[in-house]
């Protein structure tokens, strides 16, 4: 049987990333994203539904997230799901999370009052265009927006 463990999501942090280290020195970044849907009832009327996912970002991206992320910084996250459990006085809890295989920062860059002194949009995975953005999610954003094809 065929199985497939891939997530795509877009959303804003809820908070600050939290940053730690193990004993073996990885670095791990639990941020926690809502992402929002807009649609439609069947009576014509306007609603919207925000979920709220944990996840955890591993190793060098989680050190790059933690130094240019923070509360409302808009991200796509590429991961994998993960389902936990855990007792805690007496009682089973479990919650789906998510494991980052990428980030992606989205937003353009933010005043420095916003967001430090840091580009908000960078990916963590490799070094900063001279424009911002990166070319994995829709192309590149190095042109003028008349290069579109649409």
């Amino acid at each position: 049987m065929a199985s497939l463990n891939k997530v795509f999501i877009i959303g804003n942090l809820t908070r600050d990333p939290e940053v730690r280290y193990l004993p073996s020195g990885a670095a791990v970044a639990d941020v926690r994203l809502a992402s929002n849907r807009r649609y439609k009832t069947q009576q014509g009327e306007d609603k919207e539904e925000t979920v709220y996912v944990n996840v955890s970002v591993w190793g060098r991206q989680a050190e790059t997230c933690g130094q240019y992320l923070s509360k409302g910084s808009p991200v796509l996250v590429e991961g994998r799901l993960r389902y936990e459990e855990w007792e805690k006085d007496g009682q089973r809890n479990s919650r789906i999370s998510i494991t980052a295989e990428r980030v992606q920062f989205m937003g353009g860059p933010k005043s420095s009052s916003e967001y430090g002194d840091a580009p908000a949009s960078r990916s963590s995975e490799t070094p900063a265009p001279s424009r911002g953005g990166s070319a994995d999610f829709g192309g590149d954003d190095q042109g003028d927006a008349d290069d579109l094809p649409f």
